[in-house]
């Protein structure tokens, strides 16, 4: 009874409950196409070296229900595409490679990534049981997927330090798979530690592409904006996500972050090639796009990112300093990270998949009458962790 009634008290008090949608359900596409979707004025920068070069406006993995939204996304001048193995436990894949099919191969640009299923993501080391076949198999798992020869870009999937990137298998792999042409450029993702890890890519040739979390609420934004011009000015190309900080401010949606001035914020600075928010309906293509008219921010919007700049919301910076607090060596800044997935973006899958990645329990800190993580940010930590893993009472199988 207690897991019947953990998942029904989930379901009422979250995003998912209050909204009334199904598990993982996000908006309907309407029927009418916003205006804003007709100005065909697009904003194009080179990705580095690579000889690509895109709409400074990408789409992120698909969050909607309703597969057709990529042909909207084509049709409003986005044609970037990014993915990964894992999204929606390789659903993500399956409908871009059916919606894709349909266009010619040059006409979009797509991208994936792999990691090894033996990776610590809370000391991002890769462990013994990673091979070469594993990771070769993955990559051939994708473009079956997608239903392509090869993908233009092919991350390593969320690269937290320097030793991780410059882990020697991993070299191998990605060089093996770029000399078979099944992948055209090899990159890193990052939203963890992104300073060093970009600054690893800059160090090792092999990287062509950066992928990094970069918003104006980021404590270290500075240092990251730093490593990614001399990044830029090497060659790699940079393209930013987690751009919208959270989307919300509040778990109950309430309070919206301006998502059309965060992005213009993180476009300001030429060194960010392209920008991969994500996206789930008409209303989020057309916003995401109308940042081509005027990238400058109006008083209103400047007003707005600075008065949220240094509150505590959603958004987790990833600093690490409430680690060392917790009794139960909790990987505390993930599980907020979790929290933003599932209350921020509404993407209950990825976080779901995170929470068993790190083999988080139900309530963890339940025997924990007193909580000494303290968070640089003003979090209820306690609090955040006894909400969020609420979520592991509802079978996987439930959540699409």
């Amino acid at each position: 009874m207690k897991n019947k009634f953990n998942r029904r008290g989930f379901l009422k008090s979250t995003i998912i409950g209050t909204s009334g949608t199904i598990i993982g359900a996000s908006s309907v596409i309407a029927s009418e196409k916003s205006a804003a979707l007709d100005n065909k004025k697009i904003i194009t920068r080179k990705l580095g070296n690579t000889g690509i070069e895109l709409p400074i406006v990408s789409m992120g993995s698909v969050r909607s229900g309703n597969p057709n939204l990529v042909k909207v996304a084509i049709e409003a001048g986005i044609m970037h595409f990014d993915t990964a193995y894992r999204y929606q436990r390789g659903q993500n894949e399956i409908i871009l490679g059916e919606i894709l099919k349909e266009y010619p191969r040059n006409s979009f640009i797509i991208s994936t990534k792999i990691r090894p299923d033996d990776y610590d993501r809370k000391t991002g080391i890769i462990g013994p049981g990673a091979t070469k076949e594993e990771l070769l198999k993955k990559i051939e798992t994708s473009l079956n997927r997608l239903q392509m020869e090869y993908v233009d870009i092919l991350y390593f999937h969320g690269a937290s330090s320097k030793k991780t990137a410059e882990n020697e298998l991993m070299i191998d792999v990605f060089t093996t798979i770029k000399k078979q042409g099944k992948a055209k450029h090899i990159g890193l993702s990052t939203h963890s530690n992104e300073p060093e890890v970009i600054q690893a890519a800059i160090d090792n040739s092999i990287y062509e592409v950066v992928l990094t979390a970069i918003n104006f609420k980021q404590d270290h934004v500075g240092e990251i904006k730093k490593k990614i011009d001399q990044a830029s000015k090497k060659g790699i190309g940079i393209i930013g996500m987690k751009t919208m900080a959270g989307g919300y401010r509040d778990k109950e949606r309430t309070q919206p972050i301006n998502c059309k001035a965060a992005l213009k914020w993180v476009l300001q600075d030429p060194n960010v090639h392209t920008t991969i928010p994500g996206m789930s309906s008409i209303d989020e293509i057309s916003e995401n796009m109308s940042v081509m008219e005027n990238l400058n921010l109006t008083e209103e919007e400047e007003k707005h990112l600075d008065e949220i700049k240094l509150s505590a919301d959603l958004y987790c910076n990833g600093c690490k300093e409430c680690l060392a607090g917790c009794k139960k060596n909790l990987p505390v800044n993930d599980i907020m990270r979790v929290f933003m997935y599932t209350y921020g973006y509404n993407q209950i899958e990825k976080a779901h998949s995170l929470l068993a990645d790190y083999n988080i329990p139900e309530n963890p800190c339940e025997n924990c009458t007193d909580c000494p993580v303290i968070c640089r940010k003003g979090f209820n930590v306690h609090e955040k962790i006894s909400d969020i893993t609420r979520l592991k009472s509802i079978p996987k199988d439930f959540i699409i």
